[in-house]
């Protein structure tokens, strides 16, 4: 088991960071219908029983949305569970698609972004 570092959050540098891509986020934020189409094209939701954590749309709301509805005010456990989040229940793949026109693989990928400046990475078993 590994041991957990001390990780001291910097509001200062998320906020830069959610602050590069406003417009993107905010427009995002606005746009998604909460219509769900875009999760038959996740294929971790079509084979995890439809679980609805891997929707799209969840992932990109519970993830750049909770930071950017946060800004200033996160903590290292947001963090943690954004982190799960952008990591364990999204590879990525860009496949999902939103018929709205959100780039839900760019919302999270700036969430990992975010997650990696505070040294929040998710850490795979080589087991």
């Amino acid at each position: 088991m590994t041991e957990q570092k001390s990780i001291e959050i910097n509001p200062k540098t998320i906020q830069s960071l959610l602050d590069d891509k406003k417009a993107q986020i905010q427009t995002a934020l606005n746009v998604c219908a909460h219509c769900t189409l875009c999760a038959e094209s996740c294929f971790l939701f079509m084979t995890r029983d439809q679980d609805p954590k891997y929707m799209p749309s969840y992932k990109f709301i519970n993830s750049i949305g909770t930071l950017y509805k946060k800004k200033a005010r996160i903590d290292l456990d947001t963090l943690n569970t954004i982190k799960d989040i952008v990591w364990k229940d999204c590879v990525l793949c860009t496949r999902c698609y939103c018929p709205m026109g959100i780039d839900i693989p760019a919302m999270i990928a700036h969430a990992r972004k975010i997650c990696r400046s505070q040294g929040v990475v998710h850490e795979f078993d080589n087991a």
